[in-house]
């Protein structure tokens, strides 16, 4: 399955060896080097021959033969690995392709990758047939193993069967099971949870815990359940006690939790100057927090804190190729390795100028070089949406009591509604608005009232959200019906309308999740949709993450779900969905 982990043949290895001999000559070499090597943590100078897709060999010598091979001189140039992403969500508005492509004009190289979304919009051989095709592009996915939904839902025991987890967890692009936001099960007695991360330990593959404000108790706890890091970290004491509880801990800094500088400043109050055993991530920021980089970017900000260069670039790069037993693939400039190598003007700006991604350019001297090959989508099963059902004014009624109060960008409290709720058009006069999930095929709702989200926001419609169904926000039921029209009409996507008029939209053609254009226009469309909405009350930091999160039963206290309106803390559904 994971051509590109084992990779090489006898005959390509042959091929090596010869190289080195100087029987054959390399593909590539990078003449006059300086280097970053993680085994002596030192910076040192050499030559790299590159064979392909893999590093033959670095030193002071030249190949004997140079026949047809390219030579870049490196003089006055910094070489370090490929950075790589530990924990992405490449579903976050864009795809893992567009992502991927965007990711390594900054020199992000890996992929970590969720499989949330393909797990429960694909089936498994579809699934699998997409982690083939990412094969094929000259960045490097891996991929999780999730073992819950991250919300409440009919048939989860069907989705999480153990065909598809035994699947799943085998293939040989899995690196891990998680990330945990299950884990209250697993301390209530849930024996599924402990199976699977059992099965990853026999298997040799990680367990990534998400523990937001666990005590010492609770570390304890899942570190001898076998939990191996957590991202959670919010405080320099919450760094602390994963480092002290034997946790790898991933350093977060993403558009929800851009949390780094912090991190830093009071890790170095708690004495923690040795930073082996930790990572960086952006845990899955929504596209505009990528304007101007990724992984880069965040080698940057531990530099302006005073972290040494070489820990802040091995936290990007060999920290996690050790953590996830790939460093011998990933994380140095050795023989061996996939030549995924970033080009530096100087070690103190982390954002190459030039970028090798299996040994490919995708980007010479500050220009961007096509090597991506185009994914069949519809082959996969990411065909635009397609709605066989209608919206009609009878399903916008709301005579639910209790109603969800966002107190801020993740902690959603119930509340009751007291306003009337039958009329056509709500008040700008306060911030409540209706909310309606709807399913996907048509055949159950949800309706509600939303408070805190936005005082002048007459419908925003969204085919984007942690389940799939269909989210609908806003003032006016009219412009909610004109909004889902037009979402329907685009394959998926988030509409944004005003009295009958659609004054924004971001169209979502890959099974009405994920779009297709390019990371940079997408980067418009959502700061647009970002500008529109708080020019209209919305308060919050991130307003695709708030689409996202209404559903995600990983978070407290309240939520709406395929289920109904469901209480995370007492796991019980207050108010069940309506079939229509």
């Amino acid at each position: 399955m994971m051509e590109k982990r084992y990779r090489w043949k006898s005959e390509q290895i042959r091929k090596h060896v010869a190289i080195v001999d100087g029987k054959q000559a390399p593909t590539k070499v990078l003449m006059n080097a300086t280097y970053l090597h993680p085994y002596i943590r030192q910076w040192v100078q050499g030559n790299v021959w590159i064979c392909d897709d893999r590093i033959v060999y670095v030193g002071p010598n030249k190949p004997k033969q140079l026949n047809s091979c390219e030579v870049i001189d490196c003089t006055n140039q910094v070489l370090v690995p490929g950075y790589i992403e530990p924990h992405a969500h490449p579903f976050q508005l864009y795809n893992p392709q567009t992502l991927a492509e965007y990711a390594a004009q900054f020199g992000t190289t890996t992929l970590i990758n969720d499989n949330l979304f393909l797990f429960l919009q694909l089936t498994k051989k579809k699934a699998f047939s997409f982690l083939s095709a990412m094969e094929k592009q000259p960045v490097t996915m891996y991929w999780w193993c999730r073992l819950d939904p991250q919300t409440e839902m009919e048939g989860e025991e069907h989705l999480f069967s153990y065909k598809n987890m035994k699947g799943w967890l085998e293939n040989d692009a899995v690196l891990q099971v998680g990330e945990l936001t299950g884990w209250p099960k697993l301390l209530e007695g849930d024996d599924f949870v402990l199976h699977w991360m059992q099965e990853a330990k026999k298997l040799g593959k990680k367990v990534e815990g998400h523990f937001p404000g666990a005590s010492d108790r609770t570390l304890t706890k899942m570190k001898l359940f076998g939990a191996d890091a957590d991202h959670e970290s919010m405080t320099g004491n919450d760094v602390y006690k994963r480092l002290m509880h034997g946790y790898t801990v991933s350093l977060r800094h993403s558009s929800i939790r851009p949390d780094l500088p912090t991190l830093l400043k009071e890790m170095k109050q708690f004495g923690i100057h040795h930073y082996d055993q930790c990572m960086f991530t952006t845990d899955g920021s929504t596209p505009a927090f990528y304007e101007k980089g990724l992984i880069d970017e965040m080698i940057r900000i531990a530099l302006q804190e005073g972290v040494r260069d070489i820990d802040a670039y091995s936290m990007a790069t060999w920290n996690i190729a050790r953590y996830y037993n790939i460093d011998h693939l990933h994380g140095s400039i050795t023989p061996g390795r996939i030549a995924h190598i970033n080009i530096l003007e100087h070690a103190s700006n982390p954002t190459p100028i030039s970028v090798l991604a299996s040994g490919q350019w995708v980007k010479r001297d500050g220009v961007p070089v096509s090597a991506f090959s185009a994914v069949e989508w519809d082959v996969h099963g990411l065909a635009p949406l397609s709605l066989s059902w209608d919206l009609q004014m009878d399903d916008l009624q709301f005579s639910m009591p209790l109603g969800m109060y966002m107190e801020n960008s993740v902690i959603i409290k119930p509340y009751s509604i007291s306003i009337d709720t039958s009329a056509d058009e709500l008040s700008i006069d306060h911030d409540e608005s209706f909310l309606m999930l709807i399913d996907r095929h048509g055949k159950w709702r949800v309706n509600t009232v939303l408070k805190g989200f936005a005082t002048h926001v007459q419908a925003l419609v969204s085919s984007y959200s942690n389940t799939g169904d269909i989210l609908l926000i806003g003032k006016s039921k009219r412009d909610l019906l004109v909004a889902f029209e037009r979402m329907k009409q685009m394959g998926g996507g988030i509409v944004l309308c005003e009295h009958g008029e659609v004054i924004h939209d971001i169209s979502l053609p890959l099974g009405g999740l994920m779009s297709a254009k390019p990371m940079k226009e997408l980067i418009e469309e959502e700061k647009t949709l970002g500008e529109l909405l708080r020019a209209r009350g919305y308060t919050f930091v991130d307003p695709i993450y708030t689409l996202l999160f209404l559903s995600s039963t990983h978070l407290p206290y309240i939520r709406i779900t395929p289920k109904g309106i469901y209480d995370v803390m007492h796991k019980t559904v207050l108010f069940p969905t309506i079939m229509r």
